[in-house]
């Protein structure tokens, strides 16, 4: 990992494996210039297809590569920021860099035919119509929205549906706010890329916290709100706190826990640490812990690098001080972190913040699950090297979990059970909740990366949770 000059991986005068400093609480804006670690305040700079050749770390690439770049960024959506160039990404290493793969489109990402058609339009000038044109019809073959997230998870309100959102699971609610439906930067492997398309039809978003009140009144069962998105924090703490106070308001007493599901922590720490508002929004975390509710900051870390920086550890710092739980989740990606010793490092590191491991998941089937898939008995085999290398503490962690139509299926193991090899499975949520936690077998399948390609064991026509239809 490479480091600027002016934040190192850790604070000045502390050994790397020092207890974390918190910085002394900040009364006004000017202080921030002189922050331990830090010589002025870091300003967010974003850079997509528009000005990503403006960069100077480009030179590195070939003629190949850049237009690589413009090609795979017009289908998948591309940006990135200066935190992640500059901190991130080990440009001696590029183009297998981690962090550049993450965070730059790679050709591979899409199928080869889909690639040519874009790039055959842009070597013969087509229109931007007609390239769009194209671009549309290659995104709805990438599964836009997988498993039946608008056909099935839609709740209903008065006979209307709330597509700003889901409700798959009988506790948990997702809540899109509509000026949260961006990021500081996108993951190549997003399965929530159309949020950033500009598909019509296809974005979740809403903006009205008082539909969400008036359903957790009629919805007892409901015990914990995801605010999810995008991204949630990329709002200004004011916006974000006008859908939040209304949930405190309420005075739910079924409303338990508020879950905030963010990358900041990974692509632009400075959110907790020197934006503008950073004081404001820390101070919201406080007043949803003072409210009694359960404050959950669900942070996305994909690689081991991404918790190496000064600014990283300083925001999971500041957030811990708030009394707010960090989670941390990831898929399992090739090319990125399928090695079991990164994820013993992540587990390891993430538990010496004060994080708690929570999911290994499996890439989700849209977009470029090809290029990022791990088929399925590979993933259980680096999960359980890893897992078994790190304390009781890192072992909160579920996985390999796919997020599946049906629920959350967890791949238990591979075993021969009368003569016949088996991929054993459970459910950590379902969509019916009698199906958590009861096992259940597939075929032995080495080259299978998800749920519909594997089939059932000892001769069954189905799994026990298809033979009642998807209805």
């Amino acid at each position: 990992m490479t480091n600027s000059a002016d934040i190192p991986s850790t604070p000045p005068g502390e050994p790397v494996n020092a207890s974390f400093r918190v910085l002394p609480a900040r009364n006004s804006l000017d202080s921030r210039s002189s922050l331990p670690g830090e010589s002025a305040p870091r300003k967010y700079k974003a850079y997509n297809l528009s000005n990503f050749r403006r960069l100077s770390q480009m030179s590195r690439l070939s003629a190949e590569q850049l237009f690589a770049i413009e090609v795979v960024g017009r289908v998948l959506p591309f940006k990135t920021n200066n935190y992640v160039v500059e901190e991130l990404i080990d440009w001696e290493n590029v183009p297998d860099d981690p962090a550049f793969i993450l965070n730059f489109p790679q050709r591979e990402m899409l199928e080869p035919s889909h690639f040519d058609e874009i790039a055959w339009l842009l070597q013969t000038g087509a229109s931007p119509e007609r390239i769009q044109e194209k671009v549309k019809e290659i995104r709805y073959t990438l599964n836009p929205h997988p498993d039946g997230q608008l056909e099935y998870n839609l709740p209903m309100l008065a006979g209307e549906e709330l597509r700003g959102m889901q409700h798959k699971y009988r506790e948990t609610v997702l809540f899109f706010p509509d000026q949260g439906q961006t990021c500081h930067a996108y993951c190549t492997f997003c399965f929530r890329w159309p949020q950033f398309a500009g598909m019509e039809g296809l974005k979740f978003a809403m903006q009205d916290p008082g539909l969400l009140v008036q359903y957790l009144r009629q919805h007892p069962e409901v015990t914990d709100v995801l605010f999810t998105g995008g991204d949630p924090l990329v709002m200004k703490s004011s916006i974000l706190a006008a859908y939040i106070d209304p949930l405190l308001e309420a005075d739910l007493p079924t409303l338990r826990t508020i879950r905030i599901g963010t990358k900041v922590f990974g692509y632009w720490p400075y959110r907790l640490i020197s934006d503008d508002d950073a004081d404001d929004l820390l101070a919201l975390f406080r007043k949803i812990v003072a409210s009694g509710k359960h404050l959950a900051i669900m942070v996305h870390f994909n690689h081991p690098g991404e918790l190496e920086t000064w600014a990283a550890r300083q925001a999971i710092a500041l957030t811990r001080q708030t009394g707010a739980e960090i989670r941390t989740q990831s898929p399992l990606l090739a090319h990125v972190n399928d090695q079991p010793e990164m994820w013993i490092k992540m587990w390891t590191e993430q538990v010496g913040l004060g994080c708690v491991p929570y999911y290994m998941f499996v890439a989700r089937d849209t977009g470029a699950q090809h290029y990022f898939g791990v088929p399925l008995v590979t993933a259980w085999k680096i999960f359980r090297d890893a897992y078994r290398q790190v304390s009781g503490l890192a072992r909160t962690v579920h996985g390999p979990c796919m997020s599946a139509f049906p629920g959350k299926v967890q791949v238990l193991g591979v075993n021969e059970i009368h003569g016949e090899k088996v991929i054993a499975l459970q459910f950590l949520q379902g969509r019916n909740p009698d199906w958590v936690r009861r096992p259940f077998f597939a075929q032995y399948d080495e080259r299978a990366i998800w749920l519909d390609e594997l089939k059932p064991a000892f001769g069954e026509p189905a799994f026990f949770f298809e033979k009642s239809g998807r209805s």
